[in-house]
């Protein structure tokens, strides 16, 4: 098992951040053109639709986030939706490329820096599992990733799926949390706590059954 270390510091985070991105990076230039047209695990979006939010993420400013999200009415999910759309004419090397140009940048929407990492976590997940790619994930990225998702409550919504429930992680020293466990992966733990259905058979516990009835 392996030990983690928490990561607290700007430069720390931005460190795990940029390094999670390039592992993305890669993991999508193995991809066909085929598996860039296949279904993620974000809810009606392509594996190129979320590889086109991500770069939205790595190229927002807090400027332009309040411009545009004014400019879609507050709406969240008109906001992201946007963001992708302006990305449909391009190819998967176009897509990449761009991707691969802006993994080091430091700019980001508002909110707090944990949100980039459990992001570039999260998203590469939820386009590596659907073409059988396989992404490395660092203790410290995990751990991070793992602390911020659990405690999210506005459209991770981790908070309220794991009250109430003690989560450890079995390849990584992680725990969190108080009650019934659930134990597995660390990042299927992530992944089902952040409402992705297909982590929670990596999982077992006392606790499952009633994860499972809020994913």
């Amino acid at each position: 098992m392996a030990d983690a270390t928490k990561a607290t510091t700007p430069a720390q985070l931005w460190t795990l951040i940029h390094e999670q991105r390039r592992k993305v990076g890669n993991m999508l230039a193995a991809l066909t053109d085929a598996e860039w047209e296949a279904a993620s695990l974000c809810g009606g979006w392509r594996v190129r639709d979320v590889a086109a939010h991500c770069v939205e993420t790595q190229t927002m400013t807090p400027g332009k986030f309040f411009g545009r999200f004014a400019g879609t009415g507050f709406r969240f999910n008109a906001f992201n939706e946007k963001g992708v759309a302006g990305h449909a004419k391009q190819t998967p090397a176009e897509l990449l490329a761009q991707y691969r140009e802006t993994t080091t940048r430091t700019s980001a929407p508002p909110g707090p820096k944990p949100t980039w990492l459990a992001e570039a976590v999260i998203h590469g997940e939820d386009m590596a599992r659907p073409t059988g790619q396989h992404l490395d994930v660092s203790p410290e990225a995990l751990v991070a990733a793992g602390e911020f998702s659990r405690s999210a409550t506005l459209l991770l919504h981790g908070k309220q799926r794991t009250a109430g429930l003690r989560l450890r992680a079995t390849d990584i020293d992680w725990t969190a949390g108080d009650g019934p466990e659930v134990s597995g992966p660390a990042i299927s733990l992530i992944m089902a706590i952040t409402g992705r259905k297909v982590a929670l058979a990596d999982l077992s516990g006392d606790g499952l059954a009633t994860l499972v009835s809020r994913v």
